[in-house]
């Protein structure tokens, strides 16, 4: 199978929050990612957007079928931190962490996996 990939790095996000965007997407097909996507309230809405853009342009460019690509990966990991100080009383210091997020996109041609739901518990609402 053929693959296309796509990266960002350095994104100034914590990877906590963008994984929580990421998780809403990981394995389902590029045009129901970028849907999905669309209507996601967080600010890694956006640039994961772009991001599955840009990896569909790496399909077309490395002609790969783009009618039913799917995300093979969707991986967040942490950047470098950038330390600042906050000045407080008495001459003191806090430090402050500001993290940033590398995310890597793995597409695939294919089709998406079904995932698998919870099984409803036996419990019945009569007594």
């Amino acid at each position: 199978m053929t693959e296309a990939k796509a990266h960002l790095k350095n994104y100034r996000q914590s990877p906590r929050k963008v994984r929580l965007v990421a998780g809403a997407v990981r394995g389902k097909s590029i045009a129901e990612a970028i849907d999905i996507l669309s209507f996601v309230p967080n600010r890694a809405a956006l640039p994961l957007q772009k991001l599955l853009a840009s990896a569909l342009a790496n399909a077309k460019s490395q002609n790969i079928a783009t009618e039913n690509l799917t995300i093979k990966s969707l991986m967040v990991d942490e950047g470098p931190t950038l330390y600042r100080r906050r000045p407080r009383s008495r001459g003191m210091a806090n430090p402050i962490r500001k993290r940033t997020s590398h995310v890597t996109v793995v597409v695939t041609e294919g089709v998406p996996k079904k995932s698998k739901k919870a099984k409803s518990s036996k419990l019945t609402a009569n007594s």
